[in-house]
């Protein structure tokens, strides 16, 4: 079999999504510069980007996936909460309405071919109570998530709607890395 991928990420959500889909990888997620000024659908793709460089530059030879997440609404990109208030102020920014998530994908090729693409989602959420809110702050679980919420968990509860990708707005849409990593030269049926 040829050598397992390179998953430029430390997101326990797309380790489990890859593990799922029987992807062979193995974790290396370097530290990189996730600041960027440009529009967030742009965003997304430049971040994954820098983070499959770093990844390649460190396995040089091996096929590597990077991905990244945002949320946005109003203009506004909301990435991860800085604490627990934070969170709070993004759940009811997104309480009662309708918000993008955008997840950039790249994937890196042996012989440093790139390729990116972004999908897009919608999703609506329900109007939100303070206590809810707060109950779902004080879980934690929204502490580590683009836009203060996971679709997968509890906030499973808030959302009316979703227009899109399940997984793409998890943080990996599984049919676009299927369809990259087969342009890239990456087999799935080994």
């Amino acid at each position: 079999m040829a050598d397992a991928l390179i998953l430029a990420s430390s997101s326990p959500r797309r380790r489990e999504l890859l593990a799922q889909a029987g992807v062979p990888f193995e974790v290396d997620a370097p530290e990189v510069d996730e600041g960027c000024d440009l529009p967030v659908h742009q965003a997304v793709a430049e971040i994954s980007r820098r983070k499959a460089v770093a990844a390649s530059a460190l396995h040089p030879g091996r096929f590597v996936l990077a991905a990244d997440t945002l949320v946005a609404i109003d203009g506004q990109t909301l990435g991860k909460p800085h604490g627990p208030e934070d969170a709070k102020r993004m759940l009811h920014l997104l309480s009662g309405r309708v918000h993008q998530v955008y997840t950039g994908v790249t994937v890196a090729a042996p012989d440093g071919q790139l390729w990116t693409e972004v999908d897009a989602s919608s999703v609506t959420f329900d109007p939100l109570s303070q206590a809810e809110i707060d109950a779902y702050v004080a879980s934690g679980e929204p502490l580590d998530k683009a836009g203060a919420y996971g679709v997968q968990g509890r906030a499973a509860l808030f959302i009316s709607h979703l227009d899109g990708c399940f997984f793409g707005v998890m943080g990996l849409p599984l049919y676009l890395v299927r369809r990259m990593l087969r342009e890239a030269g990456f087999s799935l049926e080994e």
